[in-house]
């Protein structure tokens, strides 16, 4: 084979692969749809949206313990079926210091994710008025969406 033939073979192939029909481009900046030519068929990615979160503790008689809950309605301009992960993170906000982070799991309800968990399982004190939570929603390209809100204490 002569030496200029291996980048003849690689341009083609290149040629090759981007005008195959069924190629899919995926694009996460947010902005309008890039144009391209031959067959590929752009995607564009939006961002989760938290239409509303809760988060809260009580007592338990029956547990004798405390439970700390989260909740959020997430969606998802491509589905709600594209957010894979939901997680609360709870901070300090005298200090900002984190304090723990719990996931959120999915329900029945495509939108509707919640967890709640025994006091005694985590480092939180149901009593403590300055903490704030932040909820985060993530869809199958790591696009997210944050909101943050103070804990109810019942």
């Amino acid at each position: 084979m002569r030496p200029g033939n291996t980048s003849r073979i690689a341009a083609l192939l290149t040629l090759g692969a981007l005008a195959a029909p069924g190629c899919v481009v995926y694009d996460t900046s947010g902005g309008p749809p890039p144009t391209t030519g031959g067959g590929a068929t752009v995607e564009t990615n939006a961002p989760p949206v938290i239409d509303w979160a809760n988060a809260g503790c009580y007592w338990d008689s029956y547990y004798r313990d405390d439970i700390w809950y989260f909740e959020t309605d997430v969606d998802d301009p491509n589905s709600p079926y594209d957010v894979v992960a939901v997680y609360a993170d709870v901070y300090d906000a005298r200090s900002g210091a984190w304090v723990d982070s719990f996931e959120l799991y999915p329900t029945s309800d495509p939108y509707y994710w919640y967890s709640d968990w025994l006091g005694s399982s985590t480092y939180l004190a149901c009593g403590y008025p300055d903490y704030v939570v932040d909820i985060w929603a993530y869809d199958s390209y790591d696009a997210e969406d944050v909101v943050s809100v103070y804990p109810v204490i019942e």
